[in-house]
């Protein structure tokens, strides 16, 4: 594992199913959430924590709840804090997230990386304070429909990312395109 204190560690230092927000996307959620300490992330949909792991190293008083349904899942989540010495800041909370954010405590940032519905985004923007962060990641024509009407509503900032990486094809060098993800990011009025 990397001892690096900066955004985006290694994927190989997460253990993951494959559903793993990859390095260059965790890197630029986490430079819109804005870490500055002594705050509270929700990272909802977090499949391996990584959101949640990285915003709670680059300070040491920041915490996060990472709400997740699957629990093959949930358990990768606890190792994965557990290796990055943060499963003391960083909640697990098993279910639908429609279901249980009514009980969370307000969130500083939220972070949705899987399962955006219109019900998640309302309640996810609902619950921030002023000047609160919100990132959501989208890989479907439905999410980012959702996350088009959100941005013009909201207005923020609404991207998208497509990494290509370097990888061999027989003797020559290639890039191998990874799926396009749409990113939106606002900051609560």
């Amino acid at each position: 594992m990397s001892a690096q204190l900066t955004a985006g560690l290694p994927d190989d230092d997460f253990l993951s199913d494959g559903l793993l927000t990859k390095r260059v996307l965790r890197a630029s959620a986490l430079a819109a959430l804005a870490p500055v300490g002594n705050e509270l992330l929700w990272d909802l949909g977090a499949g391996t924590g990584s959101i949640g792991i990285e915003w709670c190293r680059l300070s040491d008083d920041n915490r996060a709840v990472a709400v997740e349904r699957n629990a093959e899942r949930l358990e990768r989540i606890g190792a994965n804090a557990a290796r990055h010495d943060v499963a003391d800041r960083l909640s697990i909370v098993p279910g639908d997230t429609t279901e249980v954010l009514e009980r969370l405590p307000r969130p500083d940032a939220v972070f949705v990386g899987g399962g955006v519905t219109q019900a998640v985004l309302d309640a996810s923007w609902a619950a921030l304070r002023c000047g609160g962060r919100l990132v959501v990641h989208s890989v479907t024509a439905d999410s980012d429909a959702l996350l088009l009407a959100a941005y013009r509503r909201h207005g923020g900032e609404l991207i998208r990312v497509m990494v290509e990486t370097a990888e061999p094809i027989g003797r020559f060098v290639g890039f191998k395109p990874a799926r396009a993800v749409t990113a939106w990011a606002a900051i609560h009025d």
